[in-house]
């Protein structure tokens, strides 16, 4: 139970952290794009103005003091700093001049091939591998200007950033993990510390009440003896034993969270235990008028614990006798499917229960508000039913089946 818990601990916790350094990555890859993508822009922008005339740019003036602060590249310098070349055409459409001075990504040939093809296409903006491209009116009025700027470092310095933002992440991901598994056994400590003290509680109050239980049993009996038997000493009969098959579920569901109940497998004929089981109940299901379909796969062998498996078998038919309504009918089957062997336990029921179908493995569930015994519950030992399930390397589940019917399946 504690390794169990402790994993969930850690696990919702890594999630948690996972969430966050993912969404931390995704905004500053994108705030990154962001700027990266405002400064290509600008740079295009101050490119196509002055169509690769450097020229054409005044130089600034460096007479002025320094601020404290560097600021930012002006124009001139992030002209300088660009490669680029320019297509120039005229108003019909044919190319006047190739400069290609300021890149060696593309020769003379290529720039025209290129060019012409984006005029052609009437886009006046995008993107062309490596290039970020704008068409403006040239600044000569003779037609206009096509300006192809190389965005290549860009693309790197997306690249960079995400790849150093990726790893960060995945370095404080693997330190957080650490982290959380390192404290996780104090974070649980208090829930661990109730949880015992409950297991405590209930193995020693199980203990303590099996001692008047023997006493009332065949005190009951003896006094039977005497003054004959009435309702009032077979109602004492009866609940003695209910309350005694009670305690012994909370017991051994105590002891299965203590890992006390570990299971102990060999081979098991389940075919042989679930006939046998069978037997055992033929007498309860004829007092109640209850109909019983089996089918029953011969000679299925399972590697498990034979105790455990025969308490799993008289814990589910228990509960479909008692939970059946009155002449109802009580479905068996077992079968091995490929390599799993599935038992399924089915009975009908006046009305389904008006909760999810694992509400009824809650170890204290009712299926009325106000527990009584006339509707009763399931609950404590369909509890147990599933950590025997669950021991043997194996699960149980419920399932409603329209209209009245109420299934618990369990394989291995």
């Amino acid at each position: 139970m504690i390794p169990t818990l402790q994993k969930k601990f850690v696990m919702t916790a890594m999630a948690a952290i996972t969430v966050l350094i993912v969404f931390m990555l995704g905004a500053i890859n994108i705030a990154n794009m962001v700027i990266v993508g405002g400064q290509i822009d600008r740079t295009l922008r101050v490119v196509a103005e002055h169509e690769g005339g450097s020229g054409l740019l005044p130089r600034p003036d460096t007479s002025m003091p320094r601020p404290f602060m560097d600021p930012p590249k002006n124009d001139y310098d992030t002209f300088l700093s660009s490669n680029f070349f320019v297509v120039r055409f005229d108003r019909s459409g044919a190319v006047l001049s190739v400069d290609v001075s300021r890149t060696s990504a593309v020769t003379e040939a290529e720039a025209e091939e290129m060019a012409c093809r984006i005029y052609e296409s009437g886009d006046e903006s995008g993107r062309t591998g490596r290039f970020r491209y704008l068409l403006g009116e040239s600044r000569s009025g003779r037609g206009s200007a096509l300006v192809f700027l190389d965005t290549s470092v860009e693309n790197l310095s997306y690249l960079r950033v995400l790849l150093l933002s990726g790893a960060a992440g995945l370095a404080c991901w693997g330190v957080m993990l650490l982290l959380v598994i390192f404290l996780s056994r104090r974070a649980i400590r208090p829930i661990v510390e109730n949880m015992e003290k409950q297991k405590q509680f209930v193995t020693n109050a199980g203990h303590e009440i099996k001692t008047p239980l023997a006493i009332i049993q065949p005190n009951t009996e003896a006094l039977e003896l005497f003054q004959g038997e009435s309702k009032w000493s077979r109602n004492i009969k009866d609940q003695t034993l209910r309350l005694s098959g009670l305690m012994g579920n909370l017991l051994a569901l105590a002891r299965m969270d203590e890992g006390t109940g570990q299971a102990h497998p060999t081979d098991v004929d389940l075919t042989g235990l679930t006939e046998a089981a069978l037997r055992g109940f033929a007498q309860p299901m004829e007092a109640r008028g209850l109909t019983l379909w089996a089918d029953i796969q011969a000679d299925v062998v399972l590697r498990a614990d034979p105790a455990q498996m025969e308490q799993l078998l008289s814990l589910l038919l228990d509960n479909a006798v008692k939970y059946a309504d009155q002449g109802g009918t009580v479905w068996v089957s077992l079968a091995r499917l490929e390599k799993k062997v599935r038992l399924s336990v089915q009975n009908t029921c006046e009305t389904l229960p008006q909760v999810p179908a694992e509400k009824l493995f809650d170890r204290f569930y009712r299926a009325d508000a106000a527990r009584t015994q006339k509707n009763g519950g399931y609950g404590i030992g369909l509890a147990v039913a599933r950590s025997i399930a669950q021991a043997n390397g194996g699960t149980l589940r419920a399932e409603y089946l329209p209209p009245d019917r109420v299934d618990f399946t369990a394989c291995f």
